[in-house]
């Protein structure tokens, strides 16, 4: 789980799409599930990932988001040295669920379904 107060202390104003945007972009990118929603590469890169806010709704309780993570990963080869696999970065993109509780800000994100 993460913690998002940023967002909490936002949500309901204009300004939550911006808080939520940077402070999950300030999360390791260990603390979300990008090897998860890997779709042309096999291994997810711990290099800055871009964030946009594609929905968000509530209910009592929780703040429910569903945010799209712009990243990269590698096709992870075998390191011949004629391995024709590509070395160079691959442009990824899934989609992330968030339920934030209203009361402490712990979040809870899971990879959205297709």
């Amino acid at each position: 789980m993460i913690q998002l107060p940023d967002a909490l202390k936002a949500w309901g104003t204009p300004a939550f799409r911006a808080a939520l945007k940077q402070e999950l972009e300030r999360q390791e990118p260990c603390a979300l599930p990008l090897q998860e929603g890997l779709s042309t590469s096999s291994h997810a890169l711990d290099d800055p990932f871009s964030v946009v806010l594609v929905a968000a709704s509530e209910e009592p309780g929780r703040i429910h988001a569903r945010v799209g993570i712009f990243y990269h990963g590698l096709i992870a080869g075998c390191s011949c040295a004629d391995d024709p696999t590509p070395v160079e970065p691959q442009d990824e993109y899934c989609e992330l669920l968030l339920d934030i509780d209203r009361t402490t800000a712990a979040t809870r994100v899971t990879l959205a379904p297709d």
